[in-house]
Protein backbone atom coordinates (compact mmCIF):
# COMPACT_ATOMS: atom_id res chain seq x y z
CA UNK A 1 0.00 0.00 0.00
CA UNK A 2 1.36 3.44 -0.94
CA UNK A 3 1.55 6.32 1.54
CA UNK A 4 -1.33 8.01 -0.30
CA UNK A 5 -3.48 4.87 -0.03
CA UNK A 6 -2.62 4.60 3.67
CA UNK A 7 -3.73 8.21 4.29
CA UNK A 8 -6.97 7.67 2.31
CA UNK A 9 -7.79 4.58 4.37
CA UNK A 10 -7.11 6.45 7.62
CA UNK A 11 -9.32 9.36 6.63
CA UNK A 12 -12.14 7.11 5.46
CA UNK A 13 -12.18 5.54 8.91
CA UNK A 14 -11.74 8.83 10.80
CA UNK A 15 -14.40 10.81 8.90
CA UNK A 16 -16.84 7.92 8.78
CA UNK A 17 -16.70 6.97 12.48
CA UNK A 18 -19.27 8.63 14.78
CA UNK A 19 -17.94 10.54 17.80
CA UNK A 20 -17.94 8.90 21.20
CA UNK A 21 -18.21 11.78 23.67
CA UNK A 22 -18.49 12.05 27.44
CA UNK A 23 -18.63 14.89 29.93
CA UNK A 24 -15.38 15.58 31.73
CA UNK A 25 -14.99 16.69 35.34
CA UNK A 26 -11.19 16.81 35.34
CA UNK A 27 -8.87 18.08 32.63
CA UNK A 28 -7.96 14.96 30.61
CA UNK A 29 -4.42 13.87 29.91
CA UNK A 30 -3.28 12.34 26.64
CA UNK A 31 -3.80 8.78 27.88
CA UNK A 32 -7.40 9.58 28.89
CA UNK A 33 -8.53 10.05 25.28
CA UNK A 34 -8.30 7.28 22.69
CA UNK A 35 -6.34 8.03 19.51
CA UNK A 36 -7.74 5.62 16.92
CA UNK A 37 -11.46 6.16 17.49
CA UNK A 38 -13.32 9.45 17.47
CA UNK A 39 -13.12 9.73 21.25
CA UNK A 40 -13.68 13.12 22.89
CA UNK A 41 -14.25 14.74 26.26
CA UNK A 42 -16.63 17.68 26.67
CA UNK A 43 -15.44 20.19 29.23
CA UNK A 44 -16.85 23.43 30.65
CA UNK A 45 -13.60 25.31 31.10
CA UNK A 46 -11.63 28.52 31.06
CA UNK A 47 -8.73 28.66 28.59
CA UNK A 48 -5.64 30.79 29.16
CA UNK A 49 -2.93 31.48 26.60
CA UNK A 50 0.23 33.33 27.64
CA UNK A 51 2.29 34.52 24.68
CA UNK A 52 5.78 36.05 24.81
CA UNK A 53 6.02 39.41 23.05
CA UNK A 54 8.87 40.32 20.75
CA UNK A 55 9.93 36.83 19.72
CA UNK A 56 10.65 38.04 16.18
CA UNK A 57 13.17 40.57 17.54
CA UNK A 58 14.63 37.86 19.76
CA UNK A 59 15.20 35.54 16.81
CA UNK A 60 16.52 38.29 14.54
CA UNK A 61 18.77 40.28 16.87
CA UNK A 62 20.10 37.80 19.43
CA UNK A 63 21.97 34.52 19.52
CA UNK A 64 19.84 31.38 19.89
CA UNK A 65 21.39 30.78 23.32
CA UNK A 66 20.15 34.18 24.50
CA UNK A 67 16.71 33.80 22.92
CA UNK A 68 16.44 30.34 24.47
CA UNK A 69 17.08 31.68 27.95
CA UNK A 70 14.45 34.40 27.52
CA UNK A 71 11.82 31.96 26.26
CA UNK A 72 12.57 29.33 28.91
CA UNK A 73 12.60 31.89 31.74
CA UNK A 74 9.28 33.36 30.61
CA UNK A 75 7.50 30.04 30.05
CA UNK A 76 8.81 28.56 33.28
CA UNK A 77 7.62 31.56 35.28
CA UNK A 78 4.19 31.59 33.64
CA UNK A 79 3.85 27.83 34.13
CA UNK A 80 4.67 27.99 37.83
CA UNK A 81 2.05 30.70 38.34
CA UNK A 82 -0.53 28.73 36.32
CA UNK A 83 0.06 25.60 38.40
CA UNK A 84 -0.09 27.70 41.59
CA UNK A 85 -3.63 28.75 40.65
CA UNK A 86 -4.79 25.23 39.85
CA UNK A 87 -4.48 25.46 36.08
CA UNK A 88 -3.58 22.42 34.02
CA UNK A 89 -1.03 23.02 31.27
CA UNK A 90 -1.84 21.14 28.11
CA UNK A 91 0.47 22.54 25.45
CA UNK A 92 3.53 24.61 24.67
CA UNK A 93 3.83 26.12 21.23
CA UNK A 94 7.19 27.81 20.71
CA UNK A 95 6.96 30.87 22.94
CA UNK A 96 3.40 30.29 24.16
CA UNK A 97 1.78 28.17 26.87
CA UNK A 98 -1.86 27.06 27.04
CA UNK A 99 -3.64 26.14 30.26
CA UNK A 100 -7.12 24.97 31.24
CA UNK A 101 -8.97 25.92 34.43
CA UNK A 102 -12.06 24.08 35.65
CA UNK A 103 -14.19 23.97 38.77
CA UNK A 104 -15.59 26.62 41.06
CA UNK A 105 -13.87 29.98 40.72
CA UNK A 106 -12.13 29.04 37.48
CA UNK A 107 -12.68 32.46 35.89
CA UNK A 108 -11.25 34.34 38.86
CA UNK A 109 -8.32 31.93 39.20
CA UNK A 110 -7.37 32.40 35.56
CA UNK A 111 -7.69 36.20 35.74
CA UNK A 112 -5.55 36.52 38.88
CA UNK A 113 -3.04 34.16 37.32
CA UNK A 114 -2.76 36.45 34.29
CA UNK A 115 -2.26 39.58 36.40
CA UNK A 116 0.42 37.80 38.41
CA UNK A 117 2.21 36.72 35.23
CA UNK A 118 2.28 40.39 34.26
CA UNK A 119 3.82 41.31 37.65
CA UNK A 120 6.35 38.48 37.58
CA UNK A 121 7.54 39.37 34.08
CA UNK A 122 8.22 42.94 35.21
CA UNK A 123 9.67 42.36 38.67
CA UNK A 124 11.21 38.87 38.57
CA UNK A 125 11.97 37.81 34.99
CA UNK A 126 13.13 41.21 33.75
CA UNK A 127 15.72 41.80 36.53
CA UNK A 128 16.95 38.21 36.31
CA UNK A 129 17.51 38.42 32.55
CA UNK A 130 18.98 41.93 32.53
CA UNK A 131 21.30 41.03 35.39
CA UNK A 132 22.86 38.10 33.53
CA UNK A 133 22.28 39.23 29.94
CA UNK A 134 22.73 43.03 30.00
CA UNK A 135 22.89 43.22 26.21
CA UNK A 136 19.13 42.50 26.14
CA UNK A 137 18.42 45.83 27.85
CA UNK A 138 21.15 47.64 25.91
CA UNK A 139 19.60 46.56 22.61
CA UNK A 140 16.06 47.46 23.64
CA UNK A 141 14.47 44.09 24.30
CA UNK A 142 11.81 44.04 27.03
CA UNK A 143 10.57 40.60 28.26
CA UNK A 144 6.76 40.76 28.39
CA UNK A 145 3.85 38.37 27.95
CA UNK A 146 0.32 38.97 26.72
CA UNK A 147 -2.39 36.76 28.20
CA UNK A 148 -5.79 35.95 26.66
CA UNK A 149 -8.62 34.25 28.59
CA UNK A 150 -11.99 32.91 27.41
CA UNK A 151 -14.57 30.54 28.89
CA UNK A 152 -17.07 28.05 27.53
CA UNK A 153 -17.59 24.51 26.34
CA UNK A 154 -14.70 22.73 24.67
CA UNK A 155 -14.35 19.46 22.83
CA UNK A 156 -11.05 17.72 23.63
CA UNK A 157 -9.74 14.99 21.35
CA UNK A 158 -6.41 13.63 20.10
CA UNK A 159 -4.74 14.33 16.79
CA UNK A 160 -1.73 12.80 15.10
CA UNK A 161 -0.39 9.28 14.80
CA UNK A 162 1.08 6.75 17.22
CA UNK A 163 4.02 8.19 19.22
CA UNK A 164 3.34 11.63 17.71
CA UNK A 165 -0.09 12.59 19.00
CA UNK A 166 -1.35 15.33 21.27
CA UNK A 167 -4.59 16.63 22.71
CA UNK A 168 -6.42 19.30 20.74
CA UNK A 169 -9.11 21.60 22.15
CA UNK A 170 -11.91 22.43 19.73
CA UNK A 171 -14.40 25.20 20.40
CA UNK A 172 -14.91 28.93 20.69
CA UNK A 173 -13.22 29.32 24.10
CA UNK A 174 -9.75 28.03 23.15
CA UNK A 175 -9.92 29.79 19.79
CA UNK A 176 -10.85 33.18 21.26
CA UNK A 177 -8.34 32.91 24.13
CA UNK A 178 -5.53 32.25 21.65
CA UNK A 179 -6.52 35.25 19.53
CA UNK A 180 -6.78 37.53 22.57
CA UNK A 181 -3.20 36.64 23.50
CA UNK A 182 -2.15 37.93 20.07
CA UNK A 183 -3.40 41.48 20.72
CA UNK A 184 -0.65 44.08 20.69
CA UNK A 185 -1.59 47.55 21.94
CA UNK A 186 0.37 50.60 22.97
CA UNK A 187 0.66 51.20 26.69
CA UNK A 188 0.78 48.62 29.46
CA UNK A 189 -2.21 46.44 28.57
CA UNK A 190 -1.13 42.82 28.88
CA UNK A 191 -4.30 40.91 29.86
CA UNK A 192 -7.47 40.44 27.79
CA UNK A 193 -10.59 38.54 28.83
CA UNK A 194 -14.04 38.01 27.34
CA UNK A 195 -17.19 39.56 28.79
CA UNK A 196 -18.30 36.10 29.96
CA UNK A 197 -15.14 35.77 32.05
CA UNK A 198 -15.49 39.31 33.43
CA UNK A 199 -19.07 38.66 34.59
CA UNK A 200 -17.88 35.73 36.71
CA UNK A 201 -14.96 37.46 38.45
CA UNK A 202 -14.98 37.68 42.21
CA UNK A 203 -14.16 40.96 43.95
CA UNK A 204 -10.47 40.10 44.46
CA UNK A 205 -10.06 39.52 40.73
CA UNK A 206 -12.10 42.53 39.64
CA UNK A 207 -11.22 45.35 42.06
CA UNK A 208 -8.00 46.80 43.42
CA UNK A 209 -8.54 49.14 46.38
CA UNK A 210 -12.09 49.72 45.17
CA UNK A 211 -11.10 50.47 41.55
CA UNK A 212 -12.09 48.20 38.69
CA UNK A 213 -8.91 46.77 37.18
CA UNK A 214 -10.64 46.04 33.88
CA UNK A 215 -11.62 48.33 31.03
CA UNK A 216 -14.31 47.37 28.52
CA UNK A 217 -13.85 47.97 24.81
CA UNK A 218 -15.16 46.65 21.52
CA UNK A 219 -12.84 44.48 19.46
CA UNK A 220 -12.94 42.26 16.41
CA UNK A 221 -11.63 38.84 17.37
CA UNK A 222 -11.39 36.21 14.66
CA UNK A 223 -13.87 38.12 12.51
CA UNK A 224 -16.39 38.48 15.37
CA UNK A 225 -17.10 41.86 16.97
CA UNK A 226 -17.40 41.48 20.73
CA UNK A 227 -16.94 43.28 24.03
CA UNK A 228 -13.69 42.37 25.73
CA UNK A 229 -12.02 43.63 28.88
CA UNK A 230 -8.37 44.62 29.12
CA UNK A 231 -6.13 45.32 32.11
CA UNK A 232 -2.78 46.95 32.72
CA UNK A 233 -2.75 45.93 36.38
CA UNK A 234 -0.18 43.66 37.97
CA UNK A 235 -0.75 41.54 41.08
CA UNK A 236 2.26 40.62 43.19
CA UNK A 237 3.30 36.99 43.32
Amino acid sequence: MSLGDDIRADLAKLVGTPWSTRNGYVVPGTDDVKLFSNDAVKLDAVYLYADLLGSTKLARDFRPETAGKVIRASLRTASKIIKGHGGEIRSYDGDRVMAIFIGKGKNSSAARCALQINWAMQYIVRPALFGKLPHLEAEGYEPRMCVGIASGAAFISRAGVRDSSDLVSIGRAPNVAAKLSDIREAGHYRTYITADVYKMLDEKSKLYEGTDMWQARSATVGGETMTIYRSSYRLKV
